[in-house]
């Protein structure tokens, strides 16, 4: 969610790249789904691990800034840092999935961990109709 959230407010002013811990899951449809009502399209997206992207060739002291969404990120991302000079935040957000009873439930939480995002990229990086 947090790449597709901050493609559509920065567009192509800075290059945006997500990554985790793990690689190998399918993007969750309950994301798709509460981004693509914002107009954020997440069904083509593939997800990639930090040593996806090593693997791939691409090199990490090239980026300038780590945003971190889930504990275990933020410790991976610090490893990093030792080697690469580059900056991580964590942003705190809630874990939407095992939430909910009811698929409307688990959208709205959904849609809560969607807000949080947008709003920390509002802060983040502002544009000029923030």
């Amino acid at each position: 969610m947090a790449e597709g959230l901050l493609k559509q407010a920065v567009g192509t002013s800075i290059f945006v790249q997500s990554a985790g811990v793990k690689g190998d899951m399918e993007i969750d449809g309950y994301a798709i789904t509460v981004c693509r009502e914002l107009g954020v399209e997440l069904s083509r997206h593939r997800t990639r691990s930090f040593d996806d992207l090593m693997e791939w060739g691409d090199d990490l002291d090239s980026y300038d800034l780590i945003v971190a969404l889930s504990p275990a990120a933020q410790r991976r991302a610090l490893e990093y840092t030792r080697y690469y000079s580059l900056e991580v935040e964590y942003w705190q957000t809630l874990d939407p999935s095992g939430f909910g009873d009811s698929r409307e439930a688990k959208l709205d939480r959904y849609r809560e961990v969607r807000d949080q995002i947008a709003e920390r990229i509002r802060k983040r990086f502002p544009t000029e109709e923030s």
